[in-house]
């Protein structure tokens, strides 16, 4: 369906443009990751890129949705810095990194016009030049041929337009896919591949849906190169520690990409630059306003780790070894040959992540308040290399997330079956009745029918004063929630798990699952324990550790 044209760019035009750019790039990933070759021939740049879009899409709906039904709309400024902020907060590799700063580059300027609410051809000629600048200026080493030579051609061709923004869009767009198709003349890398650079190529499709949405007609996609070699598997990311990477990649650069958001202020950045410079290359520092977001590419993994925390706080770290397997998950390198069958589970917590890769299962971390985005878990299912896949969401909040992984996956010719799981307690006893070597349909009866028969319950604290089905809560109290509803509010762990636990048992039960989190007292576990043996004959319980999980304690009663 043609989309209405936008004379102006306001912030309904910055809804449709990530809309459009997030499937525009969905359709190029694959090729994207086949002709990625520099700064690493990692193959993931189109999913770094479609990742980076999907938070900065996700951010802008938030903020429309924030307005309800109503005639009121966000602001320009409220679109474009939420888009900004969700694309930082969710970059993912060089690629993203740097479409990142480009999105920040141009909303700096879109926030500040004249005209509050909209933007016109002049406004958005000036943003695009921003983004090219600070884009540049983000990158420790620019070098011509890549994704950098092409927003700036970008920035130029829009400069020399006429008119209102499509017509700046469109120079824009011509501008980029000239400067696109000349980039194997600039990097020999390019040139000795066949191929034009990856990065470059995702601006493109990202420029392109600018276009549509403001002209609502779409652009001609270019073809895919009839040389570009075809991607092996996508490096996949490792776990957050800190000793040095092996050389795995064997091609005689640095071994690791660390990538990280850190809280710091400018004069702060500034030092890390010139320490991380010195560690590695493919530097990238992107942000501003307190918040940043670091990639690099290092050998030693620790010292770029080191040297965040030394300037601020950092958090979100993601290591990635290259050419290694998962380590963060659990899962291995895929093999070329695809296993029949595979269970891909979010879970809360690093001790729950290791229980499910034992059991076979491919995990993705959701950490507290970072819950995964559909592309994370279409990663997983491929990383999980199976033909047949259980995906197990373990999480009421991320149903329509794991739906859009199911059917992306399908789209790609996995057979994906979604049971909704809403704790990762279910997804304990789905696991524990999965049988690989049964029907696919008969597997997946069985697997929903052991989590829907598992009541599960959280102990958690209350961050702030709010109503709940058990009345008002104050921040700092305890709140205990059955099936999802607070139940209990008190002002003591222990006594609200155990109330919490009796009332779960009141409706019978032959199991209790209990998985403890880091922040929780260290007792509770065999006062619960202690509770079940001497009130509640023949039910047994299992204790796990979950790490950092959010909630104090997980409960399942089967």
């Amino acid at each position: 369906m043609a989309q209405v044209p936008q004379t102006f760019f306001d912030a309904l035009a910055v809804r449709t443009w990530c809309g459009l750019a997030l499937r525009a790039v969905g359709r190029a990933r694959e090729e994207i990751d086949a002709i990625n070759v520099y700064p690493v021939a990692d193959g993931d740049t189109g999913t770094n890129l479609y990742l980076t879009l999907e938070s900065a899409a996700t951010a802008v709906e938030a903020v429309f949705a924030g307005y309800g039904t109503g005639c009121a709309e966000p602001s320009l400024a409220d679109a474009v810095r939420a888009m900004a902020h969700g694309a930082l907060i969710g970059a993912r590799g060089n690629s993203g990194t740097i479409l990142a700063q480009l999105l920040r580059g141009m909303a700096q300027v879109l926030a500040e016009t004249a005209e509050p609410s909209r933007a016109d051809g002049p406004g958005l000629q000036l943003a695009l030049r921003r983004a090219a600048d600070s884009a540049r200026q983000a990158v420790a080493h620019p070098v011509e041929g890549t994704v950098l030579t092409v927003a700036s051609a970008a920035a130029v061709a829009a400069e020399r337009a006429e008119g209102d923004c499509g017509a700046v869009a469109r120079a824009a767009y011509e501008g980029a896919r000239t400067a696109l198709a000349a980039t194997p003349d600039r990097l020999p890398v390019l040139r000795r591949a066949g191929v034009v650079d990856a990065g470059g190529r995702g601006l493109l499709a990202v420029l392109g849906a600018l276009v549509e949405a403001c002209t609502g007609e779409a652009v001609r996609e270019p073809a895919k190169s009839a040389d570009a070699r075809s991607g092996g598997p996508a490096r996949e990311d490792a776990g957050a520690g800190a000793e040095p990477c092996p050389d795995a990649a064997g091609t005689g650069g640095p071994a690791c990409e660390v990538i990280y958001l850190l809280e710091a202020d400018d004069a702060a950045v500034t030092r890390l630059r010139a320490r991380l410079d010195a560690l590695g290359d493919s530097l990238v520092v992107v942000g501003g306003d307190g918040l940043w977001n670091v990639h690099v590419h290092v050998d030693d993994a620790g010292a770029a780790v080191e040297a965040g925390v030394e300037a601020g706080r950092p958090y979100r770290i993601r290591i990635t070894h290259f050419g290694l397997g998962d380590a963060h998950t659990g899962g291995a390198r895929p093999s070329p040959e695809r296993a029949q069958r595979a269970v891909v589970a979010v879970v809360p917590g690093e001790g729950l992540a290791g229980l499910y890769a034992e059991a076979g299962a491919t995990t993705v971390l959701a950490r507290p308040g970072e819950p995964p985005a559909s592309g994370e878990l279409v990663q997983a299912v491929r990383r999980a290399h199976a033909r047949e896949v259980v995906l197990l969401p373990n999480d009421a909040e991320l149903r329509h997330t794991a739906a859009a992984a199911a059917e992306q996956a399908r789209a790609e010719g996995v057979r994906v079956a979604l049971i909704p799981t809403r704790s990762a307690v279910q997804g304990i006893a789905a696991l524990a009745v999965h049988e690989p070597e049964r029907r696919f349909d008969e597997d997946v009866v069985q697997m929903t029918s052991a989590a829907g028969a598992t009541r599960y319950a959280e102990v958690a604290v209350a961050e702030h004063q709010s109503w709940t089905t058990a009345g008002i809560c104050q921040a700092g109290d305890v709140l205990g929630l059955i099936d999802g509803d607070v139940a209990v509010i008190g002002a003591d762990v222990t006594t609200t798990a155990r109330t919490v636990l009796d009332r779960m048992l009141q409706a019978g039960g032959e199991l209790v699952t209990l998985v403890i989190g880091d922040e929780a007292p260290a007792s509770v576990a065999a006062h619960l324990e202690a509770r079940v043996r001497e009130s509640y004959l023949a039910v047994d319980t299992v204790v796990y550790r979950g790490g950092r999980q959010g909630a104090l304690l997980l409960i399942g009663v089967e």
